[in-house]
């Protein structure tokens, strides 16, 4: 990393920074062997995704696969960023043959054993992929993907926007400490914050999320894409409440705002900014079909059906995907559409926030 910097002439702007953090070959947060996801910290884990919490999730994100299944004529689903592969288990269960095929797209070498290992019942109906194909057909499912793609990191101090960087403040031998610096830029969020000019502002944007969209509506010839992530529509996001941005860490259960300590060892997230990707994938000639909270979503694909089946722990842990002040509102899902006729879907079809995005 400060070889990287010093390359850089002493500054390199905070998402080639989290790049590396996060997905450096033999380095990086998901690039090195560490465990990162699980529901204890004794377990060495940093934090727990949905589908680690409960089985419920994958069965009730089958229920909208399916459907788009339905809807698109197509059969096989792209999952990126499978984590240890119990998204890809629970869909795979579910599903059953109903998807001819199952490919992960997944950078880090250490998941990849660990998806494979859990995965191999599954035989030949899973595959693995390092990029996309030129053109594809499906189904394509995100989990907290877009919340771990680098961001830019933009300061306004007296009314004057910079782009906020990392440099070393120090060095001696391998203790490398590192600062931060601003440099002048011409980029700016969508929205201006409503405060007083002299009043300091800090957040972020997402060119690398919604390029990845782009991308995504380029290659999907016919299909659909879920994406459930934590975050906002741009109203919320650029709020003058939130004025330190939305930038965290993840380390053993416990969450801190400082991305420049304990490099590669804890994970760095941003909240997803939901218009951004929802025009991104409108520009790139996606449809819209539906925006709203991880509850209402899987209320309704059959949750409290699925709930009523279930003992007294396994409910409770169920429980904690809608509930508000745990996972139920704090995450989203969006659906998006190529190449087919729109849709009223599944997962929609009450709670629809289209108008916040």
């Amino acid at each position: 990393m400060a070889e990287a910097i010093a390359q850089a002439g002493g500054w390199i702007p905070f998402d080639d920074f989290m790049r590396m953090a996060l997905y450096e070959p033999g380095l990086g947060y998901y690039a090195n062997d560490r465990s990162k996801f699980g529901v204890m910290p004794e377990e060495g884990s940093d934090f727990v995704t949905a589908p680690e919490l409960s089985p419920v999730f994958g069965e009730l994100v089958a229920a909208q696969v399916q459907d788009a299944f339905a809807h698109t004529q197509t059969s096989e689903v792209w999952e990126f960023g499978a984590g240890t592969g119990a998204l890809a288990e629970q869909l795979l269960s579910t599903l059953g043959p109903a998807c001819t095929r199952y490919t992960i797209v997944d950078v880090s070498g250490s998941l990849r054993l660990r998806q494979q290992e859990r995965l191999a019942r599954f035989g030949g109906q899973v595959q693995w992929a390092d990029s996309l194909p030129a053109q594809m057909q499906g189904v394509v499912v995100g989990n907290e993907v877009l919340d771990a793609m680098p961001v830019k990191l933009l300061l306004r101090q007296q009314g004057v926007w910079q782009e906020r960087g990392v440099v070393v403040a120090s060095a001696d031998g391998d203790d490398i400490r590192f600062g931060w610096a601003e440099r002048p830029t011409s980029l700016r969020p969508p929205v201006e914050p409503e405060l007083p000019q002299e009043a300091e502002y800090l957040t972020e944007i997402h060119p690398q999320g919604e390029a990845f969209v782009a991308t995504l509506a380029d290659r999907i010839s016919r299909g659909a894409v879920l994406l459930i992530d934590y975050g906002f529509g741009e109203s919320e996001y650029y709020h003058p409440q939130r004025h330190m941005g939305t930038l965290v860490c993840h380390h053993l259960h416990q969450v801190d705002s400082d991305p420049l300590v304990l490099v590669g060892l804890k994970d760095i997230t941003a909240h997803v900014n939901f218009t951004g990707i929802a025009v991104a994938a409108q520009d790139a000639g996606m449809d819209v079909l539906g925006y709203t909270s991880q509850a209402h979503f899987l209320i309704n694909c059959g949750l409290a059906a699925k709930l009523d089946q279930l003992e007294v722990i396994a409910r409770s842990k169920a429980a904690k995907l809608m509930m508000e002040h745990e996972m139920g509102e704090f995450f989203k899902a969006i659906l998006l559409s190529k190449g087919v006729a729109p849709w009223d879907p599944a997962g929609f079809v009450q709670g629809d926030r289209m108008h916040r995005l």
